[in-house]
């Protein structure tokens, strides 16, 4: 790739001849605000050709006045673009007519401080670069803002081109409300006397944006105060949208003509509303339960009178007395509003006389289904919490925008990932959107837009494995830990219920992230914890199937683990660590944790099974091997797609000997990328074995995570728990 100072394209003169007027009222705008810069011009162009024109730079020397963008969050804004197939625009000047264009290009995926990008326009792509000079990336981030990123370029081919990212970038300031891009719309505007048909290209909160065929064809004329057309969207025939608009520009591109609409608001329409409403608590009606009386056999319906995921109460008559304590009702629904049912049983656990309102009964839920479960605690959280979702369907381009722009998913992870970066999305699809009983997910969301994160997988056969939080600020609120309390009580009733399938909840995090040392490592090192919380530390590798010895050496054996060596491994591990791994992965009482584990994925469509390996040495056992596979991306550190080694002897191994060993349950699992997790880590040190970093891995008895909770209260002074 030759390297050059200077990008060069030919310009169609009569193409520098169409400037953009767009830009110009943006500039208008500039000048009037004081360089605060109208971003609309730029926005609108960007969204209807792969090529446009600048008359001015102004638009681009505004560092004085913009937002700064570090290069740490301008990577994951470009890794997110690059993951949703999404393209920027270079900015590029024409010597001879001292023209700047913009061009469409989509970057690779951003790894370190250089970032390649290949033109999008097939057009394009080809042509000789000898004439316009490179000047800075334009990045449209979420059709509300532009990045200016005045990156240094550093080599350029035909096809695509290379450049130096800088330190800071600069963000020219918002639109005051969002558009949104539309499909399948249609559009027609009335006036005088004429219908102009056409389509909606996107919408805000302020007005439409409007796209009809190019004049003399549309017969539209130019914006005129004195007008006001009436517009009706609609789509398969269905009206959408019917009113009196204002048009406010019009704005000729090279394949239609686009209009832009502002409803116009009648104030003598305004009477005509509805000056009272209901108060917003009034939604839901206190719910009821049903049941056929185990006793009479008749049904019994009751008003509950308070109600939590343990349990609920009712008041009946002194003199009706059909409720007796420790009555058990194997079949009972929950009803909110005659229109969601929830399914349980429950037992009458207590009986209060209050002579106001009668006598008070108790029930405590016995079981119930998590998916039952999952919506009873939505319904709560949500009463309480506005903001608070569980389990509900989320947005998946949101999703990541989250993911990409917390930083959660950082430009290393990204780079082990971007390779199967439509596997990962085809397995959160189905994830957050068919809600599996394998999986939970927790968000702090208002109006669609994600503030907070937090999920949960079923990852061995009576263990939950607590992963994928990330959070950003939210207008002064704890919002990280508003879904850090959400599935922490969801924990706290949820092991009591049988069908669940829950003893223990793991969790992995990096000893040096401060959030979840503080939370997590700071309860196994407390004195609430008195072994009920374990906390190992493992060496990590990202390793990649190679081309190595295909066998062992005279001497070594792999075969999968007999019941003596998995009890070997358990009294190494109780020795060592005393803690709850052996439990939680099912070693211990091993009978049919795999077979069930594997089924209930596998009727969902997912993948999930473990199974132990033993590495021997004239007939010693040296190391156990734990390969776990899923799906991938279940887990975006592919901790549960990898391979756990417990050295328990390493006298005679070697890394050469383990990575044989290693490649060998690769091809075996038809396995290419896994994620490697060593213990015990003085053993690894010792024996020179390659690795990256620390995972810690934190496991919980679920019986007592009241304790946590108690913790949780004191040390963070969270309040409403």
């Amino acid at each position: 790739m030759e390297s050059r100072k200077v990008l060069r394209m030919p310009v169609e003169p009569a193409s520098v001849r169409r400037a953009s007027t767009a830009v110009e009222v943006a500039e208008k705008q500039l000048l009037k605000n004081g360089h605060t810069v109208s971003v609309e011009g730029v926005l609108e162009e960007e969204s209807t050709s792969a090529l446009c024109l600048f008359r001015h730079d102004d638009l681009a020397q505004v560092s004085e006045h913009a937002k700064s963008v570090d290069r740490a969050s301008l990577t994951n804004i470009l890794n997110h673009i690059h993951f949703m197939d999404g393209h920027l625009s270079v900015r590029l000047r024409h010597p001879e007519y001292h023209e700047s264009v913009t061009v469409k290009v989509r970057p690779k995926p951003c790894l370190g401080t250089e970032l390649t990008c290949h033109f999008a326009d097939q057009n394009f792509t080809g042509t000789d670069l000898t004439k316009c000079e490179f000047l800075n990336l334009i990045i449209i981030d979420d059709s509300r803002s532009v990045i200016f990123v005045p990156a240094v370029l550093k080599s350029v081919g035909k096809k695509d081109f290379s450049v130096q990212l800088p330190q800071e970038s600069f963000a020219v300031d918002q639109r005051q409300t969002k558009r949104h891009l539309c499909a399948g719309v249609d559009a027609e505007v009335l006036t005088d006397g004429r219908a102009i048909k056409g389509t909606l290209l996107d919408f805000s909160t302020k007005g439409f944006r409007i796209g009809v065929p190019r004049r003399p064809f549309s017969g539209f004329d130019p914006p005129n105060t004195g007008v006001c057309p009436e517009l009706h969207l609609t789509r398969d025939g269905n009206l959408l949208f019917s009113g009196r608009c204002s048009c406010i520009r019009e704005h000729e591109g090279t394949c239609f003509t686009e209009i832009v609409l502002t409803p116009h608001d009648h104030p003598d329409k305004r009477s005509d509303r509805k000056q009272t409403r209901n108060p917003a608590e009034n939604i839901f009606t206190k719910p009821v339960i049903k049941f056929t009386h185990p006793f009479s056999g008749k049904s019994v319906e009751f008003d509950i009178s308070d109600i939590s995921t343990s349990g609920f109460s009712v008041y009946e008559k002194s003199d009706e007395g059909l409720l007796i304590e420790g009555m058990i009702i194997p079949e009972l629904t929950i009803e909110f509003a005659g229109a969601i049912r929830i399914g349980c049983s429950a037992q009458i656990v207590y009986r209060l006389q209050e002579t106001e309102k009668g006598v008070r009964s108790g029930f405590a839920i016995l079981d119930m289904d998590i998916d039952s479960y999952t919506l009873l605690v939505h319904i709560l959280a949500n009463s309480i919490d506005t903001c608070s979702r569980v389990s509900n369907q989320v947005d998946m381009e949101e999703l990541w925008e989250f993911f990409f722009e917390t930083g959660f998913i950082y430009p290393k992870k990204y780079g082990l990932i971007q390779a199967q970066k439509e596997i990962f999305k085809r397995t959160y699809r189905r994830l957050y959107n068919n809600n599996p009983e394998i999986a939970r997910h927790f968000v702090y969301q208002r109006n669609g837009r994600l503030f907070a994160h937090i999920s949960m997988v079923r990852a061995y056969e009576r263990a939950w494995m607590i992963h994928h939080h990330a959070a950003r600020s939210m207008e002064g609120r704890r919002a990280g830990f508003a879904v850090l309390k959400q599935i922490v009580l969801y924990l706290n009733d949820m092991h009591r219920l049988p069908s669940t399938k829950i003893d223990y909840m793991m969790v992995y995090f990096r000893p040096e992230n401060k959030f979840p040392d503080r939370v997590f490592g700071g309860f196994a090192r407390s004195r609430e914890n008195a072994g009920i919380c374990s906390m190992d530390l493992f060496c990590y590798l990202p390793y990649t199937a190679i081309a190595i010895k295909t066998s062992l050496p005279d001497g070594w054996c792999l075969n999968e683990c007999s019941d003596m060596n998995l009890w070997k491994l358990n009294l190494f591990y109780r020795n060592y660590s005393g803690g709850f791994f052996m439990d939680a992965v099912g070693m211990v009482h091993k009978n049919h944790s795999e077979t069930s584990l594997e089924e209930a994925y596998g009727r969902l469509g997912f993948l999930r099974k473990w199974k132990a390996y033993s590495l021997e040495y004239e007939g010693e056992l040296t190391a156990v091997l734990i390969v776990n596979q899923s799906d991938l991306g279940f887990n975006l550190s592919e901790l549960l797609n990898g391979i756990k080694v417990c050295l328990i002897n390493s006298r005679h191994v070697t890394w050469n000997i383990l990575s044989t060993a290693i490649g060998q349950l690769l091809k075996e699992n038809r396995m290419e990328r896994v994620s490697l997790l060593f213990f015990p880590p003085h053993d690894v040190k010792a024996k020179n074995i390659p690795f990256e970093k620390h995972y810690q891995m934190w496991i919980y008895d679920a019986r007592f995570v009241d304790q946590f909770v108690d913790y949780m209260k004191r040390k963070f002074r969270i309040k409403s728990w």
